[in-house]
């Protein structure tokens, strides 16, 4: 049996198909609301589905658990509600970790690229306090997330208690069927797909830092599947534990990723410049990498998607067809 918190959102239900297919039990907790999140699993229904209020409950009845995928989160990094983020990202995460060390479960949870703020500490997934320390994230959602990767630092630097395997995985830009519901959050593929399909041009935001030309601005663009992979992986690797980023170690631009959207429709790229908000321009990240020889050199072999390509699974696979989810 096996525990997915934030099962029903992104990167949950697309590991809950997964998981599905390959004949495992699921219990999932989520929250559906209003938002269609149920689409999500409407292919692949889990065993139980468990609101999050319920979790403290369900856990304290000692179910037999093989392992948990800690997902959920507050994912907003807009949210300006700083206790409810704490709860979510910081507590909640310590509670699940605390119950998997006592019970020997093994536990992957969810951390994210937002941690590195604007990268000038670099993107390396080194675990040590020392050099965690030096990254300072740029929003509320970065900072929880990076608060609960110190806790697990100082755990494991004082040989605290731990579950029997743990996995703490930073997440770069990941894109993907079933990301529909997280709206402005959503990919910029997602967002502009159909005002593409209309005719409209995609508008992207223009370059105000010197040497970058407008739509260069880059991101470590993952596929929604190689992520999974890499989840899988863990799954079959008891031995491997540790922080890892998750990303393809190759950056793209927000432009290449556009033109390779116009490209699996086989249209000419449309694509218009404009100025960036002058509220974000102080925060926005011009650049991330992940650093990916610390997952290699554990054991992950399985390479990642090049973005034309995973565009032009996410287009003809999903977007460009009527059911758009897995």
């Amino acid at each position: 049996m096996i525990l997915i918190t934030g099962g029903a959102g992104f990167i949950g239900s697309n590991l809950q198909a997964a998981l599905a297919r390959r004949g495992h039990e699921t219990i999932v907790v989520d929250n559906l609301g209003s938002s269609g999140k149920w689409r999500n699993l409407a292919k692949h229904p889990p065993a139980r589905l468990l609101p999050p209020t319920d979790i403290d409950a369900f856990l304290d009845s000692r179910p037999p658990l093989e392992m948990v995928y800690h997902l959920g989160a507050i994912r907003d990094t807009t949210v300006t509600d700083g206790a409810a983020a704490w709860a979510t990202n910081v507590e909640l995460p310590r509670y699940v970790w605390d119950w998997c060390a006592h019970h020997g479960v093994r536990l992957v949870y969810a951390s994210s690229a937002a941690t590195y703020g604007d990268g000038s500490a670099g993107f390396d997934d080194d675990m040590a306090q020392t050099e965690l320390e030096k990254l300072r994230p740029l929003n509320l959602y970065g900072w929880t997330k990076h608060a609960f990767d110190l806790r697990v630092a100082r755990a494991v630097a004082m040989r605290a208690g731990h579950p029997p395997q743990w996995a703490g995985l930073k997440f770069f830009n990941v894109f993907g069927p079933n990301e529909y519901h997280k709206g402005e959050m959503m990919s910029l593929i997602a967002k502009r797909f159909d005002e593409a399909k209309a005719g409209s041009p995609v508008r992207l935001f223009k370059s105000h830092r010197p040497g970058i030309a407008d739509g260069d601005q880059q991101r470590d663009f993952i596929y929604v599947d190689d992520v999974v992979a890499v989840v899988l992986w863990l799954t079959q690797t008891p031995r491997v534990s540790g922080l890892f980023n998750v990303g393809t170690g190759r950056p793209s631009s927000f432009r290449d990723m556009i033109t390779a959207m116009f490209a699996a429709m086989r249209r000419v790229p449309n694509i218009e410049y404009i100025a960036m908000p002058e509220t974000i321009r102080d925060s926005y990240q011009y650049f991330t990498q992940a650093s990916v020889e610390k997952l290699q050199r554990a054991g992950y072999n399985g390479g990642f998607t090049p973005i034309k390509e995973a565009v032009k699974r996410y287009v003809t696979g999903f977007l460009d067809q009527p059911d758009r989810f897995r």
